[in-house]
C-alpha cells in the first residue's frame, strides 16, 4: 500500500513540475524569427524582457511584440482594430474579461508565411513611433546601427 501512495505522489508531483514549466514556455524559433527581423532594422534599440509568461521585444523603450507560448503578441493602433480582425490567426486579448483593443494575439497559421509575418510586424513597429511609453525602469538595452 505504501508503494502506491509513494508512486501516486511522485506522479502528481512530476505532473505539477511539467506543468509549470511549459506554462511558462514560449517558441524560441518565433523569437529567434523575430529578433533576426528586428536586428536588421537600423537605428533602434530593442530590450527582450520575460512578460506576459513569454519574451517581449521592446522597441525604443515600448512594448512592440511578445513570444507567448506558440502565439505572437502584438500591439497595433486601436484604429485599425477591424481591420486586423479580419486578418488570418487574429485573436484577441482579454483582459478581466474586456477585450484590450489594439493588442491581440496571433496563431501560427496568421504569422507563418513570410509575408504574414513581416505584416504583423511591420503593423507594431509602426505603431511604436506614435505609442506612449510606461515608466522606465534601467535594463540592458543593445541598440542596432
Amino acid at each position: 500500500m505504501e508503494a502506491s501512495i509513494l508512486d501516486f505522489v511522485l506522479r502528481h508531483i512530476n505532473f505539477h513540475f511539467e506543468f509549470k514549466v511549459d506554462s511558462m514556455a514560449y517558441n524560441t524559433k518565433l523569437a529567434e524569427r523575430i529578433r533576426t527581423y528586428l536586428d536588421g532594422i537600423p537605428k533602434i534599440k530593442i530590450e527582450e524582457k520575460e512578460m506576459f509568461k513569454g519574451l517581449a521585444f521592446l522597441v525604443n523603450g515600448k512594448m512592440c511584440l511578445n513570444v507567448s507560448g506558440e502565439d505572437l503578441m502584438c500591439r497595433y493602433d486601436p484604429v485599425l482594430e477591424d481591420e486586423v480582425a479580419e486578418r488570418a490567426g487574429f485573436q484577441p486579448m482579454i483582459m478581466k474579461g474586456k477585450q484590450l483593443r489594439g493588442y491581440c494575439y496571433v496563431r501560427e497559421d496568421g504569422y507563418k508565411s513570410k509575408s504574414n509575418f513581416e505584416y504583423w510586424l511591420k503593423l507594431c513597429l509602426d505603431f511604436n513611433e506614435k505609442a506612449k511609453a510606461s515608466k522606465k525602469k534601467k535594463t540592458a538595452a543593445r541598440k542596432n546601427s
